[in-house]
């Protein structure tokens, strides 16, 4: 990892020479006629080739996770960028799978996505800002229903549309806290009925969960359909269907749907599509990307959002459910740096040799490893290195390793790139070859609490999850409803395996508290709220746009 003395990421991504896509694309055997050039160096794949490939028999998924996220950074990107280069250095066709950044993000307190030092994806700049414009697609659908959804207000309601159960918000692909709760409609008739309403991140609206949920554009337009935007009086659901929103909504997401290619420094094919909110949706990119990469590849690698808690449970629970789909290894991505946090070092001392600390902290990778192995999944530590580490203290992390029977392998990404990740590459050879069953944390035929209970208890580690009448009532009206077989999303803090975000390690004997349900019907899941979640960040105090400029030449300097 980087010292105060080690190049920038974007003079290291500067200085490598990126082939044109299509020779990028041809390493996958794509022609150029299957291709959507967006300048030199990206482009979007065309769905037909998705249909044409359709029953080719699959290569071999890998799930790249983390420990529960910490200021001191794990390297869950870098890691999955250099793993996919060092299977292709061993003669292996590899390819990558990851999901689009928010700008949100980009211009505020975590930076850009695309990975760091050698293991980085490119053009870098393009990826993290505006990319082929999917991000902006979704928005425009997203907003649009929005539209069409007041527009029925204002023009006699005659679905009958309750303006005090409407759910549907507006979203923005910006970090905008001010926006978070608002009145729309002032002004007078003229402008509108007043209400409450508010936005959200671009990332977080249903459209972009069943945007990498679809396999089809005939999936994406039902799947928009029967997205909830309201209640009538009568308590009824109201959908975009219902609203005559959905053929439109999915004329503007129809370029969005196709899978983005580019590459990463060592010339490795990376589709980058979809960026799912990893809290309220299934955080994984999309699922087109994802089978179209498995039937290119020997070796898909793909990653999913914040700790293996959160990210790989909702791959699991959710994604793997609905696509009858099942990684053949996984890797828990870790670092000295993270466990010393949750074993209670100080952050601003994580320099200093504190082997004591690392052990301390390894409880909280024992439950991750738990939950991985419980669903049946042949597991691998990567032990990302950073600049600093003590040799004593990266064996103290193998020997906890050692102790629950995973191999934990040492890689450098960023400083190496895939030859970094070279003993890990080998490592997933062989787990991905060793055979897996995987199991889900829940069956179908639960109820929806009985099914969150599952993931709090067995996942999380919680004695119990609670929840206030209301609550309940909701559960139950769900059930009524004829949503009682889907699977639960459950969103709370990323940085604690309770819904506490000031308890690092493993807590014990904690409660999660239950907020809120309700249904996402288009992506086919019940979002389940246990603490409290935003879903527009505010930005911080010195926010990054601050650094970020342009240089003589017209290039972005200053992304984090």
């Amino acid at each position: 990892m980087p010292t105060a003395l080690s190049p920038s990421d974007t003079r290291i991504a500067r200085a490598a020479e990126l082939l044109p896509i299509e020779q990028v694309a041809a390493r996958l055997g794509i022609l150029a006629d299957d291709l959507e050039p967006y300048g030199r160096t990206k482009a979007k794949v065309s769905l037909d080739l998705c249909r044409r490939l359709q029953d080719r028999p699959p290569g071999r998924l890998v799930l790249v996770t983390a420990v529960t996220p910490t200021p001191a950074g794990e390297g869950k990107t870098t890691t999955s960028i250099s793993l996919a280069d060092a299977l292709n250095r061993l003669g292996r066709r590899a390819a990558l799978c990851l999901r689009e950044p928010s700008m949100g993000p980009c211009f505020g307190l975590k930076g850009g996505a695309t990975g760091g030092g050698r293991a980085q994806l490119a053009p870098r700049e393009d990826i993290n800002l505006h990319f082929t414009g999917d991000l902006h697609a979704v928005g425009a659908a997203h907003n649009l229903l929005a539209a069409v959804l007041d527009n029925q207000l204002h023009h006699g309601n005659a679905l009958g549309i309750d303006p005090l159960r409407v759910v549907w918000k507006r979203v923005l692909d910006m970090n905008d806290r001010a926006l978070r709760r608002i009145v729309i409609g002032l002004g007078g008739k003229g402008n509108g009925q007043p209400r409450e309403s508010g936005f959200e991140l671009t990332v977080a609206s249903e459209v972009m969960a069943v945007l990498c949920l679809s396999q089809s554009l005939e999936e994406l337009g039902e799947r928009l359909g029967r997205m909830i935007v309201a209640c009538d009086r009568a308590g009824r659901p109201v959908t975009a269907a219902q609203l005559k929103a959905h053929g439109a909504m999915a004329a503007l997401l129809k370029h969005a749907l196709e899978p983005n290619l580019v590459q990463t420094l060592e010339h490795t094919p990376a589709f980058v599509h979809g960026g799912p909110f990893a809290n309220i949706a299934h955080g994984c990119s999309s699922l087109v990307a994802t089978r179209l990469s498995l039937r290119l590849a020997e070796y898909t690698v793909t990653e999913a959002g914040f700790g293996a808690d959160l990210g790989a449970e909702k791959f699991v629970d959710i994604l793997c459910r609905q696509a009858c789909l099942a990684p053949d290894a996984a890797v828990l991505v870790a670092s000295v740096r993270a466990l010393k946090l949750h074993g209670g070092a100080d952050r601003g001392r994580l320099h200093e040799y504190d082997p004591a600390a690392v052990a301390r902290g390894l409880d909280n990778l024992r439950k991750h490893v738990e939950n991985l192995q419980g669903w049946g999944l042949p597991l691998a530590v990567a032990v990302n290195r950073f600049a600093g580490d003590r040799a004593e203290e990266l064996a103290v992390l193998q020997r906890g390793c050692a102790d629950l029977g995973v191999p934990a392998v040492l890689a450098d990404p960023w400083a190496e790139g895939g030859a970094g990740a070279l003993d890990l590459a080998r490592e997933v050879e062989r787990l991905a070859g060793s055979g897996g069953r995987l199991r889900f944390t829940y069956p179908d035929h639960l109820s929806l609490w009985e099914k969150t209970r599952a993931v709090a208890r067995r996942i999380y580690g919680a004695r119990e999850i609670t929840a206030e009448a209301r609550v309940l009532r909701a559960f139950q009206a769900l059930e009524e409803a004829g949503y009682g077989q889907l699977p639960v999303c459950l969103a709370k803090t990323p940085y604690s395996l309770s819904a506490d975000p000031a308890l690092p390690g493993r807590p014990e004997g904690f409660t999660v508290p239950v907020r809120e349900v309700a249904v996402a019907a288009g992506a086919g899941f019940a979002v389940v709220r246990a603490g409290d979640v935003v879903t527009l960040p505010g930005l911080p105090k010195v926010p990054a746009a601050e650094g970020i400029d342009l240089d003589d030449a017209g290039d972005v300097v200053g992304l984090p």
